[in-house]
């Protein structure tokens, strides 16, 4: 599974703060909450590991979105265990 912010800053508010994610070629957009906003994923293990995941490093990603947005690096979020 890869999951990842997207580089949205091209002059346009992207709003919600979300990720992508990827598994087996199906693709999601999740906000982070965990709910689901756009998606071919069907897979219920991989939506339960991202939520997990989502969970885990939420603060983390706040501050990835929010260094992405100022233009600065984001830096690497650790996978699950």
């Amino acid at each position: 599974m890869v999951l990842w912010l997207q580089d949205h800053r091209k002059g346009t508010e992207h709003n919600p703060p979300h990720l992508h994610a990827e598994y087996q070629g199906k693709k999601a957009v999740f906000d982070f909450c965990g709910n689901m906003l756009k998606a071919n994923l069907n897979s219920r293990t991989a939506v339960k590991l991202v939520r997990e995941w989502i969970d885990i490093h939420f603060k983390e990603l706040e501050q990835a979105w929010t260094a992405a947005r100022q233009y600065q690096e984001i830096k690497k979020i650790d996978p699950l265990d």
